[in-house]
């Protein structure tokens, strides 16, 4: 399939109908807030699977969110799509994560400058040695500028981003050890997708629990906190 050749297996907006940059969430429900809360005039794109897409304005300008499923395969298809065929230029994905050092607390935003993985995703590209998936340098220096404007803690850095969410690994434990902020499950997908593409991509994560303290949020606070790293979002577009 090539740019235009739309719908596609997975996506059911007509070319044109998705605009040029993307705000994603793991959970298709936290785009239909998204839209809600932000867009104006939002139209429903697209709705096969029930990963939902949402297009309308925000400050005048277009923009579509939509969900993107839990892991790096299902990020990968979704993105690799909009990159690629539909032509979207700067993607941003908005998520939660489980924190990885003392300093990082429950409700933080995490900015993912980097992505540590164990995903295989890269190999496809055939390089020779290991691609490191990084973000767009001018989308995190304007989310950090965001989050001071707004007064939200924030941290930028590496992220680990597994292909297991209940593992049995103990070394795992070793990442904490090289400074890494957070666990996520989707960067790699993204910012390889980015890279391939020559487009633009982000992660903006904020803390829903703790690995080493066992800390999480309640269902009301994730309601409440997890809009911050929304407001970040819409900012930088």
């Amino acid at each position: 399939m090539a740019k235009g050749n739309c719908p596609t297996p997975h996506n059911g907006a007509q070319y044109g109908e998705i605009a040029k940059t993307v705000i994603m969430a793991g959970d298709p429900l936290r785009a239909k807030l998204m839209a809600e809360r932000y867009l104006e005039n939002p139209k429903l794109v697209n709705q096969v699977r029930n990963m939902f897409a949402y297009t309308g304005t925000y400050k005048g300008k277009e923009i579509t969110v939509m969900g993107h499923g839990m892991g790096i395969p299902s990020i990968g298809i979704y993105t690799y799509e909009l990159y690629n065929f539909y032509d979207v230029d700067t993607i941003i994905r908005v998520g939660s994560c489980g924190a990885r050092q003392n300093y990082v607390r429950l409700g933080d935003i995490v900015i993912a400058l980097g992505s540590c993985t164990e995903s295989n995703y890269a190999d496809q590209f055939n390089l020779q040695g290991n691609f490191a998936p990084i973000a767009d340098f001018y989308l995190a220096r304007k989310a950090v500028d965001a989050c001071e404007k707004f007064g939200y803690r924030y941290h930028v850095g590496n992220v680990y981003s597994a292909d297991v969410f209940y593992s049995e690994d103990p070394r795992k434990a070793n990442w904490t050890k090289m400074g890494v902020l957070a666990d996520e499950m989707e960067a790699p997908a993204l910012y390889l997708n980015a890279a391939r593409a020559g487009k633009k991509a982000l992660v903006i994560c904020t803390v829903s629990d703790h690995i080493l303290t066992g800390e999480a949020t309640t269902a009301e606070q994730r309601q409440n906190s997890f809009t911050n790293m929304m407001d970040v979002a819409f900012d930088i577009i």
